[in-house]
């Protein structure tokens, strides 16, 4: 098998009480590491009133990163289709890809935080539609010429009255890469929805490291039998898994510190989340398992992974025997609580445990 490659999510997030251009210069400045370290790609989440997810425009936070980097990757993971109209989305994606010279990777899916629906007035039983139309539309706009028209259920949009060949008006620019950038779909829960959809329609399933390891398996079965049944054959290559981990010299010293820093003040914080609205079920291996045992004792032995190298290996060896093959580790990026144990835990990760893991899979470069 082909060696398994690496790349980093920030959601990001950041203690509410750190000044937020402190939080976007570290962010910056992890990206920055990420490249030295080999990193294949970088996501951004989109979040647009949360004081803990502080990027609201992921595609303004890669234009400054482009700067800044030569060869990693970039994208924002997900662009919130229900928030925003299909023809900006597409015109917007098709500058920052051009800007990045092909740089650029996206991840379709809906905006899904309560009070960002209620900003802009969405019904939150339809944000899957809505990411349905959205997407066929952008995809048209990217590989048709004018006149352009969509009459869907959630926009209505035309652009058929002012096109003029002579001066050049009436176009939507097409991006870099042809016919658009690669794209993903997150993967959130068992017999996910957006897998059918990535794998009917050919994008990349990319599995959340909020699941536990058998819905990140069932993930794939989804998006492979979707793939299949539309004609398609599935990639094991194209998959990317999250998963958070922290690495320090012992296991000790590295349960400590991530029962105690940012990263589990994370899962505890989204845990909190969840109890307001639908339950800890996204959290669950086993759903009949109760709500108030889903607690940080249990996330350290299944969402979290913290560790030496060796026992950090051993761990997703066990992922990797559950899931089967795939083709990009995604680790999480959490708030610089502690900055140098931060980028200690990523540069084991990088010189140490992605080498060590390709050669117990038998990879081959």
């Amino acid at each position: 098998m082909e060696p398994i490659k690496y790349g980093m999510f920030i959601m990001p997030f950041h203690a509410p009480d750190k000044p937020l251009s402190q939080g976007f210069d570290e962010d910056l400045e992890l990206v920055v590491k990420a490249e030295e370290l080999g990193f294949d790609e970088f996501w951004i989440g989109e979040h647009h009133t949360m004081k803990y997810e502080t990027i609201v425009t992921p595609e303004i936070f890669i234009g400054r990163a482009l700067g800044e980097t030569q060869n990693i990757r970039l994208g924002p993971a997900p662009v919130c289709l229900n928030l925003h109209h299909p023809a900006y989305v597409a015109s917007r994606l098709s500058f920052l890809d051009h800007l990045s010279k092909g740089r650029l990777n996206l991840c379709f899916g809906p905006g899904s935080v309560t009070s960002d629906q209620e900003l802009y007035g969405l019904d939150p039983k339809s944000g899957g539609a809505m990411t349905e139309e959205a997407i066929d539309a952008i995809l048209n706009l990217w590989t048709s010429d004018p006149p352009y028209e969509h009459r869907g259920k959630y926009w209505q949009f035309q652009l058929k009255d002012n096109i003029d060949e002579e001066t050049q008006i009436g176009f939507i620019h097409k991006p870099f890469q042809q016919p658009h950038p690669p794209i993903a779909m997150p993967g959130m829960s068992r017999n996910s929805h957006s897998m059918q959809t990535a794998g009917e329609r050919g994008f990349q399933p990319f599995s959340a490291c909020l699941i536990a390891g058998n819905v990140v398996a069932d993930n794939w079965q989804i998006y492979e039998q979707s793939a299949l049944q539309a004609g398609r054959q599935p990639q094991r290559t194209d998959w990317k898994i999250a998963r958070s981990i922290f690495l320090a010299d012992t296991t000790a010293e590295a349960v400590k510190k991530a029962q105690n820093n940012s990263l589990a003040k994370n899962y505890e914080y989204i845990g909190r989340l969840f109890d307001k609205g639908l339950g800890r079920r996204v959290y669950k291996r086993d759903l009949d398992m109760p709500d108030s045992e889903c607690n940080l004792d249990y996330l350290m032995t299944e969402q979290i992974i913290a560790g030496d190298v060796d026992e950090a290996l051993r761990r997703l060896l066990t992922l990797f025997e559950e899931t089967g093959p795939f083709g990009t580790l995604v680790l999480m990026g959490y708030d610089w609580d502690d900055k140098d144990s931060w980028v200690y835990s990523m540069e084991l990760f990088a010189r140490e445990l992605m080498p060590a893991l390709n050669k117990a899979v038998g990879a081959v470069p």
